[in-house]
């Protein structure tokens, strides 16, 4: 009944549970740098939903290794998103990883990898915690890791931001509603939830989960649309915030120095049973890694100063 009721009152009145009309965007707000000890921090806030991301910066000896029957590769990007009870005010047990953290987390890392630079040097961790759910928490989680990123010193390609669109689908009269930011229960009596995230220039991800047979070309047409038109709107209001990437890292994070030397110089380098590579490494207080590739040797070195 309350669904049914619901669902009138949005397509007869085109006014939604909180007042907004279809097309409205919750209140938002964000802030960078609020921890202190981390690499890269922000939180951001749209309505009643809250996410706070970290950026931690590392080597190549930090990459996530993913070795299993599909693929064995290397991420030297990756985000891990954590979803407790408290933020949907729910009291339980946390029992690992949840089927939903994986997926909003795979989501949003989808979202985030292709504005990296490609040569960037570092390995980079984004952990984002939900700290307030009530609709689109993996959007918010994407919006607060682009700042994150941004006050870390990464100089991405350009923001990123993203919006949840949902769908009321009148099945006798044709008529079709679509929602923009929709609410958790807009999403629980709602035909659809299409998450949609991308730049000022296009979409980067994007995950719809339908309850109906299907929608037609035109409705899909229109979603992207008003979804685009969303995700500007988002994007300038981040960057009230943080108009651009930091200049430089912060203090606390380390710093990287590559070169290339010959691939005969490894050995010397190297030293017997790792004697010498040991001894650069306790007197400078860096770590060094070695890697082949083709005729060269390619040296990284990790430390806080240079």
């Amino acid at each position: 009944i309350k669904k049914k009721i619901i669902r009138e009152i949005i397509c007869k009145e085109n006014i939604r549970l909180d007042g907004r009309s279809l097309d409205d965007i919750r209140n938002i707000s964000s802030k960078v740098d609020c921890l202190p000890g981390v690499h890269g921090s922000a939180i951001f806030s749209r309505g009643e939903t809250q996410a706070l991301s970290t950026v931690t910066l590392g080597s190549s000896l930090d990459v996530n290794k993913i070795d299993n029957v599909i693929i064995q590769d290397k991420q030297k990007f990756y985000l891990h998103y954590n979803f407790p009870p408290f933020s949907t005010g729910e009291i339980k047990l946390l029992k690992g990883v949840s089927r939903r953290e994986i997926g909003h987390g795979n989501l949003a890392q989808r979202a985030l990898k292709n504005i990296i630079p490609f040569d960037n040097p570092y390995t980079i961790r984004v952990v984002s915690d939900v700290l307030e759910s009530n609709g689109s928490s993996s959007m918010a989680t994407v919006c607060a890791s682009t700042l994150a990123l941004m006050d870390a010193g990464i100089p991405i390609k350009r923001p990123v931001s993203g919006i949840s669109m949902g769908l009321i689908f009148n099945k006798f009269t044709g008529e079709a509603l679509i929602l923009s930011d929709i609410l958790g229960d807009e999403d629980n009596i709602g035909d659809m939830d299409f998450k949609i995230t991308g730049t000022k220039y296009g979409m980067t991800a994007c995950q719809m989960d339908i309850k109906i047979y299907g929608i037609s070309y035109d409705i899909l047409l229109k979603t992207i649309l008003k979804a685009k038109k969303g995700i500007i709107f988002i994007i300038n209001n981040m960057l009230t915030t943080l108009n651009s990437p930091r200049i430089s890292l912060k203090p606390t994070a380390p710093k990287i120095y590559t070169f290339n030397i010959p691939k005969t110089f490894i050995g010397a380098v190297i030293g017997p049973g790792g004697k010498i590579i040991q001894e650069i490494q306790y007197s400078t207080e860096t770590n060094l890694k070695i890697e082949e590739k083709e005729n060269l040797g390619k040296i990284e070195i990790l430390g806080k100063n240079f």
